[in-house]
């Protein structure tokens, strides 16, 4: 069964830091792109920042562009979103999602086209 399991969200002063996981398993994609989305209360669903299976790394989000960083460690199958000088407004359910890639990258991937998705979790900044 493949899983997607996010872990690492709690809660936060404004200006802390917070490192979330996405934990891989059941699967082996050779070329993917896997990306980071939030969804805020009373919002819809944002991209935040997206990786393929080269490293290539974007970060979509121009709200938490400088603050917040993409990585992943393929040896440990696991997702990253770094997420540094934290402000009130990113106060969120994260997600982590994964979809093949046919060229290995995540050129021309909409958020519709992820079909594997995690349970979620939750970010609170606090002012």
């Amino acid at each position: 069964e493949v899983q997607l399991v996010e872990s690492g969200g709690g809660s936060v002063q404004a200006g802390g830091s917070l490192r979330l996981s996405c934990s891989v398993s059941g699967y082996t994609y050779i070329r993917y792109c896997m990306g980071w989305f939030r969804r805020a209360p009373g919002k819809e669903r944002e991209a935040v920042a997206n990786i393929d299976s080269g490293g290539r790394t974007t970060v979509i989000s121009d709200s938490v562009k400088g603050r917040f960083t993409i990585s992943q460690d393929n040896a440990k199958n696991t997702l990253y979103l770094q997420m540094n000088s934290l402000k009130a407004d990113d106060t969120a359910m994260y997600y982590c999602a994964a979809t093949r890639s046919r060229l290995g990258n995540c050129y021309a991937i909409r958020p519709v086209d992820f079909g594997l998705w995690g349970q979620g979790t939750q970010v609170t900044v606090s002012s």
